[in-house]
């Protein structure tokens, strides 16, 4: 990972930042720099131009949000985002996208985004799928992440499918070696967890036999955060390392 990486993340919703990754990439002395759609007036247009210009950006990490990639109505901000985004990865540069941030990718290269037949709230077993290219990203045989997701993503086409649960088969994905699709989150942390549950309005729309109470929730161990981060960092370093950044 070179020196002064000028890592830009988009941010969706008040309070999420950037999870667990924020110290790793301050470790190797990356410039951070962010997009907070959620500050925006809901009516407000945006200018494709008050993104940054894509040639400034090395990394792009693109958060999770409340809202669905199909609610441009709503949030006019979207469709300027996935503009922004299918110039972003024309060049073939580096992209993470975790949870509405892997839809929002998926979406913006054709992937169809739609409602799950199951939701998923809590801690889940994930598999690695088997028999993927061997030079695809590498994942343990099961881990254990945090999900929070009504939607799921279509596998753009080009994409390679990483990972997957009895729940919802799409988990994560990889284009190239530049792009890294998630469906789960891998960043969250004691804190933004706690962030997540205060919002109780979104959580009593969840229902079903893959969500999790919430007072089991706020009692979860920390080593339980601990997979998925270094995951998400071992992440970061692949679409880095393999794009020469």
């Amino acid at each position: 990972m070179k020196s002064h990486l000028k890592v830009h993340y988009f941010q969706h919703i008040a309070g999420e930042g950037f999870g667990s990754c924020y110290e790793f990439l301050k470790q190797h002395q990356a410039k951070i720099t962010a997009t907070e759609f959620f500050a925006l007036p809901v009516d407000q247009a945006l200018d494709l131009e008050a993104l940054p210009h894509v040639e400034d950006v090395d990394l792009l990490i693109i958060m999770g949000g409340t809202m669905s990639v199909n609610d441009e109505a709503n949030f006019p901000w979207l469709k300027i985002e996935k503009r922004w985004l299918r110039r972003y990865l024309a060049l073939g540069k580096p992209a993470i996208g975790l949870c509405l941030g892997g839809q929002l990718i998926a979406n913006a290269l054709g992937g169809a985004v739609s409602r799950n037949a199951q939701q998923e709230l809590g801690w889940t077993t994930i598999r690695k799928v088997a028999n993927v290219p061997h030079d695809c990203f590498k994942l343990p045989e099961e881990f254990k992440v945090m999900q929070w997701h009504s939607e799921t993503f279509e596998i753009p086409k080009g994409a390679v499918l990483l990972a997957e649960n009895d729940a919802c088969r799409n988990q994560m994905y990889q284009i190239g070696q530049n792009v890294l699709g998630f469906q789960f989150h891998p960043e969250i942390t004691p804190e933004v967890l706690d962030l997540f549950l205060e919002n109780d309005e979104e959580v009593a729309f969840f229902s079903g036999t893959h969500v999790q109470p919430v007072h089991d929730l706020r009692k979860s161990a920390k080593n339980k955060f601990i997979e998925g981060n270094q995951i998400l960092n071992q992440a970061i370093e692949y679409v880095l390392r393999k794009n020469a950044y």
